[in-house]
């Protein structure tokens, strides 16, 4: 898989600097005239703002937010909007991921958007993930994966999952209550370990009942931007 220096300029290699330089790697692949799929969580907000100052500066696209978070945070720069009522192609969504192994395979979800990120990324021509150099692993599973269900079937889906080989913890905000997401269900966060064969993972996850959705993204990003030792490489499949 061919890695390419998109940047060789001296810089800290602190973890912020590190998204702030994904981010920036992340604007050639956006050009007048297109729909960009916004991302959701810390990485992807800074190439939201971007963005921002860039349709400020004149550059002409609409977006598709991934989340409500990331809606409020793009009408604020003034980012013109569309939904998936009005478009449903999307030229490139720019997004950021919590796991990203050699095959270009994800795990998100940590941000609690996995659902409609899913959706927007599977609608575009072109997924540009984004990552410090802590995201980049030679097999994914350290860190525990999301899994949205519905709330009548949480229980049950979380026995079953257990039974798979993963501890199972309901996700829950700092009340102590549930975590709902922006489609009103409920995140389990499953530690499996490592994990050997994502495809089949996802593929049993994905006809368990009572489970909308979950955070292994196989076969769907197209680039992965990592910022590492003071360069952004680009990672492709």
């Amino acid at each position: 898989m061919p890695a390419n220096n998109f940047s060789s300029d001296p810089m800290s290699h602190s973890q912020d600097d590190e998204k702030e330089a994904a981010a920036h790697a992340s604007l050639q692949f956006v050009h007048d005239g297109q729909i960009v799929g916004l991302g959701t969580g810390s990485t992807a907000s800074r190439a939201v703002r971007l963005l921002g100052a860039g349709v400020k500066a004149g550059l002409k696209i609409r977006g598709v937010p991934t989340s409500v978070h990331t809606k409020e945070l793009a009408e604020s720069l003034g980012i013109p909007l569309l939904t998936l009522d009005e478009v449903q192609q999307i030229d490139v969504t720019i997004d950021g991921a919590d796991e990203i192994d050699p095959q270009l395979q994800l795990i998100k979800g940590g941000g609690g958007a996995l659902l409609r990120e899913k959706v927007i990324a599977s609608a575009s021509r072109q997924m540009i993930v984004l990552g410090d150099s802590s995201k980049q692993v030679s097999m994914l599973g350290k860190f525990p994966l999301p899994v949205e269900v519905i709330p009548f079937a949480q229980v049950l889906v979380g026995k079953r999952i257990s039974e798979l080989g993963a501890s199972v913890h309901l996700r829950v905000e700092g009340s102590g209550k549930p975590f709902v997401t922006d489609e009103g269900h409920h995140i389990l966060d499953c530690s499996f370990g490592q994990i050997p064969d994502p495809p089949s993972l996802a593929r049993l996850l994905s006809d368990m009942p009572g489970v909308v959705e979950h955070g292994l993204f196989i076969h769907i990003a197209s680039v992965a931007l990592i910022a590492k030792n003071g360069k952004v490489l680009a990672l492709r499949r």
